[in-house]
């Protein structure tokens, strides 16, 4: 049986489960594909970590970079993360010297997502990053080459399980951002610093990415990106009173001759499958044509999901086919008509914390009036002892721009004791 050479560079939490995975599971893989994946070299920044296996000299590699000279290694497996430093020059040097790459790296993918793939054609060799969107949710593989007959026009869904699980603990738990965060860290669902996570940026990147292979498209950073670290206990506890849930989506959508990319906090009907998804769950889902609409969910992060989406990646390449990294050669790529936000049609949830006094519900209502903003709903919840009001307001259709200089313009009042907030709803 052929055998097929492996460097494993970066052995984190994932690396190290790859590493005893492909140790275990050699003889059912190599069954499975005709191909034996033979680790030969390893790779990290501290070779004296506790791992719970030992690292024999015989495959270890001092310098990373050495990998991708050695002309006995056929693949090498990057997981070391981030877009810049050494994963940037390990699977640039790896290309370029007619090597395979599989990495876990969306960063790296959604900066450089495009010069790689040409190294990679222009080379013959494959580099494939289904771990680098939603974990173990077979996406990538799906859009390639499952859903290949199909036309997509829209694809969205939870991309991101840290954010899913605040939103959805503070709906169940009825607590506060912050202390579902704390909790979120304790469990291991948040990193230290989970920024990516909670702006949106994780999101951002892994859209850029589907996005790219749903159109025939190259990388495109018009995209509008909008966190969840703003929503509070009251917006998820009126979501629910109009019926509603608040999920952090990441949306890339067809709408005539133009592409929208957004990432923010959509509501989203309370009955809507989307809206059942709780806890660290991904769930990405499809429009296209002839198949209509397909839904796949999983684990979106950790070790097992992510090693799930690296073995998938592996047998691809075992199995002996070269194939374009984004669907189609780099000549028939796109740069496709991408579109702002602001020229899109929403419905939109306001909240305003207004003083208490007469004349200030006529002119918030004179201000949606003025800028041709139509109200379908109005809650008023008055708090007498704090001497305020929470106005909440649910709007027909209507450009995004409109809606934002309404936000913006109430703002300003004299009569609004806290930031006014807007978030988009998902009616369909």
């Amino acid at each position: 049986m052929r055998k097929l050479n492996i460097a494993i560079i970066g052995l984190g939490n994932i690396g190290s489960y790859l590493f005893k995975y492909l140790k275990k599971n050699k003889k059912i893989i190599s069954k499975k594909n005709n191909c034996i994946p033979n680790v030969i070299y390893v790779s990290a920044k501290n070779r004296n970590r506790n791992r719970g296996f030992k690292i024999s000299n015989k495959i270890w590699l001092k310098n990373y970079l050495d990998a991708t000279k050695n002309k006995n290694v056929d693949l090498i497996i990057e997981l070391i993360g981030g877009a810049e430093g050494p994963a940037k020059k390990l699977v640039f040097k790896a290309l370029k010297n007619g090597k395979h790459v599989v990495t876990a790296n969306k960063a790296l993918i959604a900066k450089y997502g495009d010069q790689l793939a040409k190294i990679a054609e222009n080379n013959k060799v494959n580099l494939e990053f289904e771990a680098s969107v939603c974990g173990g949710v077979p996406i990538i593989r799906s859009l390639k080459e499952g859903l290949i007959a199909n036309k997509i026009n829209k694809v969205y869904g939870i991309f991101n399980g840290t954010s899913n699980y605040i939103l959805s603990s503070m709906d169940k738990e009825n607590k506060s951002f912050d202390d579902v965060l704390f909790n979120a860290k304790k469990l291991g669902y948040a990193e230290s610093n989970p920024s990516s996570d909670l702006n949106g940026d994780d999101v951002s990147a892994k859209l850029k990415i589907l996005s790219s292979l749903c159109f025939n498209s190259f990388l495109n950073n018009n995209i509008h990106v909008e966190g969840i670290k703003n929503i509070d206990k009251d917006d998820i506890s009126y979501a629910k009173k109009l019926g509603y849930k608040i999920k952090l989506l990441g949306y890339a959508e067809l709408i005539g001759k133009h592409i929208f990319q957004r990432v923010h906090p959509t509501l989203i009907k309370e009955s809507s499958y989307v809206a059942s998804i709780d806890g660290v769950l991904n769930a990405v889902i499809i429009d296209g044509a002839p198949v209509g609409q397909s839904i796949i969910q999983g684990e979106g992060a950790g070790p097992a999901a992510t090693t799930s989406a690296l073995i998938s990646d592996i047998s691809s390449i075992l199995r002996g086919n070269v194939k374009f990294p984004f669907s189609i050669s780099n000549k028939e790529r796109k740069n496709l008509n991408f579109k702002q936000i602001s020229e899109r049609d929403f419905s939109a949830y306001f909240r305003f914390n207004v003083i208490d006094k007469p004349g200030v519900l006529s002119n918030i209502t004179h201000i949606f009036s003025k800028n041709n903003v139509s109200i379908k709903r109005l809650v008023q919840d008055p708090n007498k002892n704090k001497g305020s009001s929470s106005i909440i307001i649910i709007t027909h259709p209507s450009k995004d721009k409109y809606l934002n200089k309404i936000i913006g313009t109430i703002n300003r009042r004299s009569y609004v004791k806290k930031k006014s907030k807007l978030i988009r709803i998902d009616d369909e």
